[in-house]
């Protein structure tokens, strides 16, 4: 079993099945996109650049996406907090997963890298 793998596996209920789901929400999106791990986590790559990461929040243990380039990104559920790159998406794991929401966030994050505002 890869290390990512158990990352995923290692969670418990309902967040292992929210956080699988966006795995492959995220990996579904493009063909340029490729899993690895950094600093632990789950990191999902746009070409050879980060693009998003998946995490869970330490106080509520909610799951959320990471992108990386935030900062190019509007959306009202998007939080930076005290960071000025990157802002988090949280999903709530006992809830439906708003699918339509996040994948217009990847999608509007992919072209960040495609326009060429990221180089």
């Amino acid at each position: 079993m890869s290390s990512l793998d158990e990352f995923y596996l290692s969670k418990e209920e309902p967040s292992k099945s929210c956080l699988l789901v966006l795995r492959k929400l995220i990996l579904e999106q493009d063909k340029s996109i490729n899993e690895t791990k950094k600093y632990g986590m789950p990191c999902f790559c746009y070409g050879k650049k980060m693009f998003c990461y998946l995490w869970t929040d330490k106080k509520t243990n909610e799951p959320y996406i990471l992108f990386v380039e935030g900062k190019h990104l509007n959306h009202y559920q998007l939080e930076s907090g005290s960071r000025k790159r990157m802002k988090i998406f949280r999903v709530n794991p006992d809830q439906d997963i708003p699918i339509d929401t996040i994948t217009l966030l990847i999608q509007n994050a992919i072209n960040v890298y495609k326009n060429g505002t990221v180089s």
